[in-house]
């Protein structure tokens, strides 16, 4: 597999002689050998210093980029039969797969008489190679299996198969890194917008966690903000979300629709729609769950949703969002201050206008977690929101505990914290 020696087959040189598996990134070895990068920095940083083919001894470890070798693997993706994305690509005369190219890959899918079988096996190839092989992510895009995929998922009043969808979705969401986004512009069509409602609505729960994923692609990007605002409005698309945040039965579901919405909230027009479809008390009910590990994302979220005045009664109106939020503020300080910031943000902007936020906080307890929360070692930033709130809070305090003396030798250590406030 030496490097320099174009008129060699290329599908010959398509594989590392380590994995062998197809080139993902080709580099050269001072002995003229060439792997894929991945593998023989594994062997060397495994201690090996010979070279995995010639096992001569290695006196230089540098690894040069085989610029050529990329090329012609470019172009034998492009155009030469017998691809088989993992294993060998060229086979035998005789073989059915044989003539098997990326283009052949694209006709297969676009074919309406390619059975479900092939389709399946076509999609794993397709995510197989976006996935471990930088060379062929950029052929698929290349051949604009993008725009394609998406043409197929979101079908004209029509349910994808499950498996397809999953299947589909994988690939998307692989290749949406490298894609250009503006393919997505497709979905501001009612009929297809449509179809990405009718998979968040009857689709199985990974295939929508995976919508979920590619909501919070859409969100990120500046090049789809306009279908981010299109999509929150769809009310039928809130209640999926919402529906998935009070899901406790899949952890990775509910996660994926906090990242979803708190992608979508990130745009003011659409915090409106998201509280009119009930996002507040999905919040609040996933924030309830054991740990979550997107509390901060879903506080962050929930923060922005009290800027408005319906968000702050949706809140208000909840029996547990007030306990839930006072939960909130020790529970996760000492491993994510942001979140802990988020909780001590909402909870201010609910205490400073509601006698009713305020009461169910005392009784939440949340004197105690703020005064474990000024000793803790939270951002300051965090403290001061702490510090803001004991005050708002302080006359009710002092009124229930009016019939003590309040002594710094007497009470827990931080009721001084409260005097000097």
């Amino acid at each position: 597999m030496e490097c320099g020696h174009p008129k060699n087959s290329v599908a010959a040189t398509a594989e590392c002689p380590i994995s062998l598996d197809l080139f993902t990134d080709p580099v050269t070895l001072s002995t003229g050998q060439t792997y894929d990068r991945p593998s023989i920095e594994k062997w060397l940083a495994d201690g090996n210093l010979t070279c995995p083919v010639t096992m001569q001894r290695l006196t230089d470890t540098t690894l040069i980029p085989n610029h050529t070798l990329r090329h012609l693997i470019h172009r034998w993706l492009l155009a030469d039969p017998g691809v088989n994305c993992r294993h060998k690509p060229v086979q035998s005369a005789g073989d059915s797969d044989a003539g098997f190219s990326l283009l052949a890959l694209k006709q297969k899918l676009q074919s309406s008489n390619t059975s479900r079988a092939d389709k399946l096996d076509c999609l794993e190839k397709v995510r197989v190679l976006s996935v471990e092989s930088d060379i062929g992510r950029a052929c698929l895009i290349e051949l604009g299996f993008f725009p394609l995929l998406l043409q197929l998922l979101f079908q004209y009043s029509v349910v994808v198969d499950s498996a397809l969808a999953e299947a589909m979705l994988d690939c998307v969401l692989s290749l949406s890194a490298s894609a250009q986004l503006d393919s997505l512009d497709m979905l501001k069509e009612h009929a297809r917008l449509t179809s990405l409602e009718l998979l968040l609505d009857q689709g199985n729960t990974k295939t929508k966690t995976s919508l979920c994923h590619l909501l919070k692609v859409i969100a990120a990007s500046s090049a789809t903000r306009e279908l981010c605002l299109v999509v929150g409005e769809s009310r039928r698309v809130l209640q999926a979300i919402v529906s998935l945040l009070h899901d406790k039965s899949s952890i990775r579901a509910s996660e994926a629709a906090v990242r979803a919405i708190s992608g979508m909230c990130s745009l003011e027009p659409n915090r409106s729609h998201a509280i009119r479809g009930g996002v507040v008390d999905g919040l609040v009910s996933h924030l309830s769950s054991r740990n979550p590990r997107t509390a901060a994302p879903a506080l962050a979220t929930l923060e922005l949703l009290l800027t408005l005045e319906a968000g702050k009664k949706a809140l208000v109106e909840h029996s547990d969002a007030i306990k839930v939020l006072v939960k909130m503020l020790f529970r996760i300080s000492t491993a994510d201050h942001e979140g802990s910031e988020h909780a001590l943000g909402s909870l201010l902007a609910v205490c400073c206008e509601s006698e009713k936020a305020r009461s169910e906080a005392m009784d939440a307890g949340v004197m105690t977690q703020l005064l474990l929360l000024l000793q803790s070692q939270c951002s300051s930033m965090a403290k001061a929101k702490a510090r803001d709130l004991l005050k708002l809070m302080k006359s009710l305090w002092l009124e229930e505990t009016k019939s003590y003396e309040i002594d710094d030798s007497f009470h827990t250590p931080g009721t001084a914290t409260i005097q000097r406030i």
